[in-house]
Parts: structure tokens; sequence; C-alpha cells
């Protein structure tokens, strides 16, 4: 290792510093890999469906989140959809699914009706896109007791 060395004159007044020179290495940045499949965040990408809704005379579109009910959308909306309990047991909010698919898992609907294409909007969730025809209370009424009856 060399030495420092320090130089004084009295005039012109001048400073002579000489530093050990020392070798640096030089290291890459580290590689970053990305973490494995098992570790990597979730991406959840969520699109809203395409519901149409028929209403006596009228159809409207709406989009509904697959995590909203058609019924809470359709009411946010403004439209003036029947309903009562929203949970699914008073079957005032029924319909009939003319297209697509719906959860309506947490109802209260006879397998046979759910299978005919029935709903209760209040608990439908949509699974793509689809129609459905809001209908008299009394239809599906009729519907749920005949199946409960066999």
């Amino acid at each position: 290792m060399a030495s420092s060395t320090l130089h004084f004159t009295t005039s012109p007044p001048s400073t002579t510093l000489t530093k050990p020179r020392t070798q640096t290495t030089h290291h890459p940045a580290p590689r970053l890999r990305p973490p494995p499949p098992s570790l990597r965040p979730k991406l959840t990408v969520t699109h809203s469906y395409k519901v149409v809704i028929e209403n006596e005379s009228r159809t409207t579109e709406l989009e509904v989140e697959p995590d909203e009910t058609i019924l809470s959308k359709a009411l946010d909306s403004g439209l003036d959809v029947p309903h009562d309990c929203k949970l699914g047991v008073c079957m005032t909010c029924p319909a009939k699914l003319l297209s697509g698919a719906v959860d309506q898992s947490e109802g209260m609907l006879s397998d046979d009706v759910v299978e005919r294409g029935y709903a209760l909007l209040c608990v439908s969730y949509p699974k793509s896109d689809c129609k459905v025809r809001i209908i008299p209370e009394e239809e599906l009424l009729s519907l749920q007791l005949a199946t409960a009856n066999d």
C-alpha cells in the first residue's frame, strides 16, 4: 500500500496531496427474477354483464357486476321492479330467465323451478350476459307450490 505524501512550499502557496490508489471492483446489479407463480399476487379481472330486463312493455339494458344482484342494479337504475324481502324467500321479484345464466344459490326456489328457467331477481347474480322477463308473482307461486306437492 502506498503512503500519502504532503508537500508544503512557501511561495507560491501550493499544496500537493497524493492518495493511495485502491482498486475498486465493479459488482453488477443482481438480476431480479419474478417470484414463483404460487407467490405472485392474484390479479382478478372482473367485468360487468349485459342484462336485458323485460318489464311489461319496456325493455331495459343494464350493466351488472358479478357481485351484485340484478334486482339491486335495477333499483339503483330507477326501474320499478316488484320486490319485498330481498332475501330470496318471499317470491315477489320473480322472473323468467330467457337466456344466459345466473347464480341464485342463496334463494329458496326448488331445483325443478330453477331448471325450468325461473329466478328471483333479489338473489340472481349474473354469470353471463342474460335476458330476463319480469313475471307475475302468481305464475311462480303456482309452479313452486306444484313442485312442493310432487
